[in-house]
């Protein structure tokens, strides 16, 4: 289940996420990974189109996450790659 918004549940400032996160109600800790979760991978993305637009190749943008070239392509490229017309 994805959400847009940065908040679960009502969990919208970042220290209340962190605190919930170590909390011993399992529910209140599951909701608020997800939420950490939802958050990385918004930055992820806005990172690495930060990085695409200032020339930064899928190589080096996968060195700095710590992961291979193929997979950051396959997560990121998605929404740049041109749609090709059968001719």
């Amino acid at each position: 289940m994805s959400r847009t918004s940065t908040t679960v549940d009502g969990m919208a400032d970042t220290a209340q996420v962190a605190s919930a996160a170590s909390s011993r109600d399992p529910a209140v800790g599951l909701r608020a990974v997800r939420a950490l979760r939802d958050l990385v991978e918004r930055l992820e993305a806005l990172q690495v189109d930060n990085a695409r637009g200032q020339g930064w190749t899928w190589e080096q943008v996968a060195q700095h996450l710590g992961v291979t070239r193929q997979a950051v392509h396959k997560k990121h490229a998605g929404g740049r790659r041109l749609l090709r017309r059968e001719g």
